[in-house]
């Protein structure tokens, strides 16, 4: 009888080159629906030349072309180090994927191998560059998103990851350079639940679409929100509701019950109707966002330990900095109402309706801070997920 299969945890980088270039929308749809391995973790990165050091040598192992060697030393010397000679902050994006053989998989058929002949089937086929001259030497190497080469040198990399991905990487606000007299916002970005429902590109095609305010990312989380932060995260809605939801809940009333009696319902029948019911209605609504957010009926989880740790979905959370962040990613997020959402925008092309309309975005600085508070993206506390995730993983492996 031959024994279950073990999941492999596998990672792939995303470049500083390739966010800087705004191609992380581009890949991260591709590293989402086209590998069949499941998306566990992400985190943003900006690595210690400590890591580097070690990082380089596990890059460039014995036996390989010496060409290729020294091009990836100069990738990481000149792309990777705080101290490069463009003067940017390199930013990479690490992402973790859990399955079945997932390290060759994500190698060999996502992300694919360098190659000189002009191909788009892979991500490095599509946004990445290997030049060579006539004499055989590298001319020009951006490899777009960095990987194990095979199973086994994956547990190097992760363990070396492990070891310094929390105090190398999380939320990166207030580093990036902008304009002197610049209005630096940060804006929260969440991508709702429905765009992770199966593997597909549409989390990378928003991505993309925010790509178009020029804006940095400054972090990033693999979310579930659990039924107490939704509460709390929404809480500002069980207010509006009331004032809001009124109107149509009226002419619901009277369309359903004008003509359902011998007597007439009439207008100012209903008005006093949806008066009484308004409560009701206002908090089943508020139920049904946080039931979408999470996969659970709030209404049914009784103890609060419960909604502190209950969840059935998953979001990606991210933080967009930059000059005026939160009105330029409002203008490419559009209208609530995806039918009434500007061409373009992201409720216009992703939204179904006014509940699933493809993401959530700060509409004010104090709003940024009080959600951000809430989903643990304004300062980080005890160790992240990508640490837990490689951690578990290594442990595994020696049980």
């Amino acid at each position: 009888m031959r024994g279950a299969t073990v999941d492999e945890l596998a990672y792939a980088l995303i470049t500083p080159y390739s966010i800087f270039k705004s191609r992380t929308g581009g890949i991260v749809a591709r590293l989402i629906a086209h590998s069949r391995a499941k998306l566990v973790a992400v985190r943003m990165m900006v690595f210690s030349d400590e890591f580097l050091d070690a990082y380089v040598e596990l890059l460039c192992p014995p036996g390989m072309d010496p060409a290729m060697a020294q091009a990836w030393r100069n990738y990481v010397n000149e792309n990777l180090r705080k101290d490069n000679p463009w003067g940017f902050l390199p930013r990479c994006m690490l992402l973790l994927f859990s399955g079945p053989d997932a390290v060759r998989h994500l190698k060999d058929d996502v992300i694919g191998s360098f190659t000189e002949e002009i191909a788009g089937d892979t991500i490095r086929g599509t946004y990445g560059d290997f030049i060579r001259d006539a004499e055989g030497r590298i001319r020009y190497f951006e490899p777009a998103v960095i990987t194990a080469p095979s199973a086994q040198l994956n547990v190097e990399h992760l363990k070396l990851l492990g070891q310094h991905c929390d105090s190398d990487g999380g939320i990166l606000t207030g580093r990036c350079k902008y304009p002197p007299g610049s209005n630096v916002e940060t804006c929260l970005v969440i991508l709702k639940p429905d765009n992770f429902e199966k593997p597909m590109r549409r989390p990378g095609s928003i991505i993309d679409v925010f790509s178009r305010t020029g804006l940095r990312i400054v972090g990033v989380k693999l979310l579930s929100m659990t039924v107490a932060q939704a509460e709390e995260f929404y809480a500002p809605l069980r207010k509006l509701f009331l004032t809001r939801l009124r109107p149509k809940l009226a002419q619901e009333i009277y369309a359903q019950l004008h003509s359902a009696f011998a007597f007439p319902i009439t207008q100012h029948d209903a008005e006093k109707m949806a008066d009484l019911l308004i409560d009701r209605h206002a908090e089943t609504e508020f139920n049904r966002i946080v039931e979408y957010m999470t996969g659970l009926k709030p209404e049914e989880i009784q103890d609060p330990a419960d909604k502190r740790s209950a969840s059935r979905t998953r979001c990606l959370a991210m933080l967009y900095e930059g000059p005026d962040a939160i009105s330029r990613i409002r203008r490419q997020l559009g209208s609530t109402d995806p039918a009434q959402a500007e061409p373009g925008s992201v409720r216009s092309e992703f939204g179904r309706d006014l509940m699933r309309n493809g993401a959530h975005a700060s509409d004010s600085a104090e709003s940024a801070e009080r959600e951000r508070k809430i989903i643990g993206m304004w300062a980080e506390t005890g160790p992240s997920d990508v640490k837990i995730a490689i951690d578990a993983y290594l442990q595994g492996l020696k049980g």
